[in-house]
Protein backbone atom coordinates (compact mmCIF):
# COMPACT_ATOMS: atom_id res chain seq x y z
CA UNK A 1 0.00 0.00 0.00
CA UNK A 2 1.04 3.47 -0.74
CA UNK A 3 1.34 6.01 2.06
CA UNK A 4 -0.48 9.29 1.64
CA UNK A 5 1.60 12.41 1.57
CA UNK A 6 1.56 14.43 4.76
CA UNK A 7 2.00 18.15 5.20
CA UNK A 8 0.22 21.41 4.63
CA UNK A 9 -1.81 21.89 1.50
CA UNK A 10 -1.70 25.04 -0.60
CA UNK A 11 -5.02 26.20 0.81
CA UNK A 12 -3.86 25.88 4.42
CA UNK A 13 -0.64 27.75 3.63
CA UNK A 14 -2.65 30.49 1.91
CA UNK A 15 -5.03 30.77 4.89
CA UNK A 16 -2.06 30.95 7.26
CA UNK A 17 -0.48 33.75 5.24
CA UNK A 18 -3.80 35.62 5.19
CA UNK A 19 -4.17 35.35 8.97
CA UNK A 20 -0.61 36.59 9.52
CA UNK A 21 -1.18 39.49 7.10
CA UNK A 22 -4.42 40.42 8.89
CA UNK A 23 -2.69 40.46 12.28
CA UNK A 24 0.23 42.50 10.93
CA UNK A 25 -2.16 45.03 9.39
CA UNK A 26 -3.91 45.44 12.75
CA UNK A 27 -0.60 45.93 14.56
CA UNK A 28 0.61 48.49 12.01
CA UNK A 29 -2.68 50.39 12.30
CA UNK A 30 -2.76 50.45 16.11
CA UNK A 31 0.90 50.70 17.19
CA UNK A 32 1.53 54.43 16.46
CA UNK A 33 -1.47 55.50 18.54
CA UNK A 34 -0.35 53.45 21.54
CA UNK A 35 3.18 54.80 21.20
CA UNK A 36 1.92 58.40 21.06
CA UNK A 37 -0.23 57.79 24.14
CA UNK A 38 2.78 56.44 26.01
CA UNK A 39 4.81 59.55 25.09
CA UNK A 40 1.89 61.80 26.10
CA UNK A 41 1.64 60.10 29.51
CA UNK A 42 5.37 60.50 30.14
CA UNK A 43 5.30 64.17 29.13
CA UNK A 44 2.30 64.93 31.36
CA UNK A 45 4.03 63.26 34.31
CA UNK A 46 7.27 65.13 33.60
CA UNK A 47 5.49 68.50 33.36
CA UNK A 48 3.53 67.82 36.56
CA UNK A 49 6.71 66.94 38.46
CA UNK A 50 8.56 70.09 37.43
CA UNK A 51 5.57 72.44 37.72
CA UNK A 52 4.89 74.52 40.80
CA UNK A 53 1.62 73.98 42.61
CA UNK A 54 0.62 77.58 41.81
CA UNK A 55 0.65 77.05 38.03
CA UNK A 56 -2.47 78.05 36.13
CA UNK A 57 -4.25 75.68 33.74
CA UNK A 58 -3.43 77.90 30.74
CA UNK A 59 0.29 77.94 31.62
CA UNK A 60 0.30 74.16 31.97
CA UNK A 61 -1.51 73.76 28.63
CA UNK A 62 1.02 76.03 26.93
CA UNK A 63 3.92 74.00 28.34
CA UNK A 64 2.29 70.76 27.22
CA UNK A 65 1.68 72.11 23.70
CA UNK A 66 5.34 73.02 23.43
CA UNK A 67 6.28 69.56 24.70
CA UNK A 68 4.01 67.92 22.11
CA UNK A 69 5.71 69.89 19.32
CA UNK A 70 9.14 68.92 20.62
CA UNK A 71 8.18 65.23 20.68
CA UNK A 72 6.66 65.29 17.18
CA UNK A 73 3.06 64.74 18.30
CA UNK A 74 1.41 67.01 15.80
CA UNK A 75 -1.96 65.39 15.09
CA UNK A 76 -3.19 65.72 18.70
CA UNK A 77 -3.62 69.02 20.53
CA UNK A 78 -3.35 69.01 24.32
CA UNK A 79 -6.39 71.25 24.81
CA UNK A 80 -8.51 68.80 22.81
CA UNK A 81 -7.59 65.71 24.84
CA UNK A 82 -7.07 66.91 28.41
CA UNK A 83 -8.63 69.00 31.12
CA UNK A 84 -6.47 70.71 33.74
CA UNK A 85 -7.84 71.45 37.20
CA UNK A 86 -6.03 73.33 39.97
CA UNK A 87 -8.66 73.42 42.74
CA UNK A 88 -7.10 70.69 44.92
CA UNK A 89 -3.59 70.79 43.53
CA UNK A 90 -2.68 70.20 39.93
CA UNK A 91 -4.82 67.51 38.31
CA UNK A 92 -4.88 66.52 34.64
CA UNK A 93 -7.60 64.29 33.21
CA UNK A 94 -6.75 62.94 29.76
CA UNK A 95 -9.52 61.39 27.68
CA UNK A 96 -9.59 60.99 23.92
CA UNK A 97 -10.20 58.51 21.13
CA UNK A 98 -8.43 57.82 17.88
CA UNK A 99 -10.07 56.32 14.80
CA UNK A 100 -7.88 54.44 12.37
CA UNK A 101 -9.13 53.10 9.03
CA UNK A 102 -8.59 49.37 8.93
CA UNK A 103 -10.31 47.49 6.14
CA UNK A 104 -12.78 48.89 3.61
CA UNK A 105 -15.36 50.68 5.79
CA UNK A 106 -14.15 49.18 9.09
CA UNK A 107 -12.44 51.55 11.52
CA UNK A 108 -10.53 50.71 14.66
CA UNK A 109 -11.50 52.97 17.56
CA UNK A 110 -8.93 53.34 20.33
CA UNK A 111 -9.96 55.06 23.57
CA UNK A 112 -7.35 56.41 25.97
CA UNK A 113 -8.24 57.60 29.48
CA UNK A 114 -5.99 58.43 32.41
CA UNK A 115 -5.91 60.94 35.25
CA UNK A 116 -2.82 62.45 36.81
CA UNK A 117 -2.59 64.06 40.24
CA UNK A 118 0.40 66.14 41.30
CA UNK A 119 0.65 64.50 44.74
CA UNK A 120 0.63 60.95 43.37
CA UNK A 121 3.05 61.73 40.52
CA UNK A 122 5.55 63.45 42.82
CA UNK A 123 5.43 60.56 45.30
CA UNK A 124 6.73 58.11 42.67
Amino acid sequence: MRNAEKGASYISILLGVMVVAFILKAIVAVWPSYWDDRVINKEIEKQIQKSASSITPSQFSTQMSQSFNMNNIRDIQFDDIARVNTENGLEVIKRYEVRKPFLLNIDLILTFEKSFDQRSVQSK
